[in-house]
């Protein structure tokens, strides 16, 4: 089985529950699968210290798992308008990825979780984009076709899946956004098949 890498960085707990409806969808497609990963938390201090594994949730995710994965679905809650800094300290530390070219050609898309209604969703998703470009990564969104994204009143954009989770992050996802997370993931796990039979 093919797997999908749904790499994510959760706060309160809102960007998680959208990883979890994203694998979903990647799992909705026969013969593909999500593997769910995390990055832990980083201090303004010191480098901070972590266990190998967390005390709950995914594992943390290691450099092999990008390089193994036939797609990457990224996610992050927003921080004024860009990607959490945990997420970008991962990122920065795939530079022996880049020279190898190792995730070159492979499909890659991005979600967001945003405490405001107009926050920073799609900015966020944008940033996140950026370093996928350089690893020549194929970016991908949700296009107009899918009705949840011409009926959503909170989440929800043609970059990516994202999640309204209200001030206090009390809000759930709603049915459009678990929909288009799902969607995300199902349209990500289609195209990489694709791409691995003509390969």
């Amino acid at each position: 089985m093919a797997e999908i890498l749904v790499l994510y960085y959760s706060r309160t707990g809102g960007t998680a529950a959208m990883a979890r409806y994203v694998a979903r969808g990647v799992e909705e497609v026969v013969g593909m699968t999500a593997r769910l990963r995390t990055v832990p938390p980083v201090s303004t201090v010191c480098e901070a210290v972590e266990d190998e594994i967390p005390a709950a949730g995914p594992p943390y995710v290691k450099l092999d798992d990008l390089r193994e994965c036939a797609g990457l679905a990224l996610g992050s809650p927003t921080r004024f308008g860009n990607m959490a800094a945990p997420l970008k300290y991962f990122l920065d530390t795939t530079g022996g990825l880049w020279l190898a070219g190792a995730l070159a050609g492979k499909p890659a898309a991005v979600f967001t979780s945003v405490s405001t209604l107009h926050g920073g969703h799609e900015s966020t998703l944008l940033s996140m984009m950026i370093p996928l470009l350089h690893h020549g990564m194929l970016l991908m969104g949700i296009p107009f076709t899918e009705a949840a994204l011409n009926e959503t009143h909170s989440g929800g954009t043609p970059y990516g899946a994202s999640h309204w989770s209200g001030a206090l992050s009390k809000n759930t996802l709603s049915a459009e956004e678990k929909q288009l997370c799902r969607t995300l993931g199902r349209r990500l796990a289609e195209t990489a098949q694709r791409l691995e039979a003509v390969a």
